[in-house]
């Protein structure tokens, strides 16, 4: 009799099971018939060069816990630092093909992939304080260049990133521009960055962030630039000790994914990517400033020459730099653009 009981308990949780999962299924059968599918999470894979202890490393997991908070976790950033995922021309061939990737990325690589006017804003000595690169990223001009990037299949999902001014690292003294004349100084590989030093007497070679340290040591190169918290994330000053603070460039940054993939999100979830990655930003500025001087002093107390050059010799950097933008026919620029976006930025 009580195995006969234990039966038919059995047969009745079965049954009650079984009407649950009839239950909860309707619902997804009903969104189905309204051309809607049950939400599954958003995982958005950022690739990038740099080491999680730079700054930039540090704001990306910011960038990672915001989303993951404000949309109560059904949204995730995972992150490879270190190129773990290839370099930057592998991911945006990936976000091309309307992969899940992101990558940070600058006006130089979008000139390369087909929106030449944006490159501009990698040129040496474009802008002369930051206030310059926050009020070019509201403008009008601005917003046309991100749309026609869109059109090429690349959405920008952030851009208040400040990269940090970029200098000059070699591994024999340079005091003067003339002084760069003939050296081998490491550029990423892009048409923009590599005129932009050739032009200041240099001779530019494109490579991998990554390969630096080696082709440095084995003097392949004679020098990088980059902004400081890459340059010693990357220990480039133990085999490379002569630093012209020049900042050529004053770098900031954007992070780019496919425009497929970005379409493919609710509206909901592309808001929350966008405002979790502006709020980043913010942050990323605030620990980039702090550790700018910390870096410098940080590098000198390890043996690096560090030249703070004169307004006089800045001049004669800023003279050399005025013929690239005189190469607009080459990068294929609107006409006047130079004026244009300077009047964008709000220079005088």
């Amino acid at each position: 009799m009580k195995l006969k009981k234990v039966v038919a308990s059995m047969c009745i949780a079965a049954l009650s099971v079984a009407s649950l999962a009839g239950c909860s299924s309707k619902p997804a059968d009903d969104s189905a018939n309204q051309g809607e599918t049950p939400q599954e999470k958003v995982t958005l894979q950022i690739g990038f060069e740099n080491s999680m202890t730079e700054p930039v490393g540090q704001a990306l997991q910011k960038w990672a816990d915001l989303l993951a908070e404000k949309s109560e976790g059904s949204m995730e950033i995972v992150l490879y630092p270190d190129s773990q995922l290839g370099n930057k021309t592998d991911l945006i061939d990936s976000m091309l093909l309307g992969e899940n990737v992101a990558t940070l990325a600058d006006g130089a690589f979008y000139a390369d992939y087909g929106v030449p006017d944006f490159g501009i804003v990698f040129g040496p000595f474009l802008f002369d304080d930051w206030d310059q690169c926050w009020t070019l990223i509201e403008s009008d001009w601005y917003k046309e260049q991100e749309g026609k990037l869109e059109e090429k299949g690349l959405k920008i999902l952030a851009s208040n990133w400040a990269y940090g001014a970029r200098h000059t690292l070699t591994n024999k003294p340079v005091n003067t521009v003339d002084d760069l004349a003939g050296m081998k100084i490491r550029v990423p590989s892009n048409q923009i960055q590599s005129l932009g030093f050739d032009v200041l007497g240099a001779a530019s070679t494109g490579m991998s962030l990554g390969d630096v340290y080696q082709a440095l040591q084995t003097k392949t190169i004679d020098g990088a630039e980059n902004p400081l918290a890459t340059l010693y994330g990357r220990k480039l000053h133990e085999v490379a000790q002569y630093l012209i603070l020049d900042a050529h460039v004053l770098n900031f940054t954007t992070w780019v994914c496919s425009n497929d993939w970005f379409n493919s999100l609710t509206e909901e979830q592309q808001n929350l990517l966008l405002e979790t990655g502006k709020e980043a930003g913010i942050y990323n500025n605030e620990i980039q400033q702090d550790a700018e001087a910390e870096y410098l002093q940080m590098m000198k107390d390890e043996g690096v020459t560090v030249v703070e050059p004169t307004e006089e010799v800045m001049n004669g950097f800023r003279e050399k730099a005025r013929a690239f933008y005189d190469m607009g026919d080459k990068f294929g620029w609107s006409e006047g653009l130079y004026d244009t976006v300077r009047a964008a930025m709000g220079a005088e």
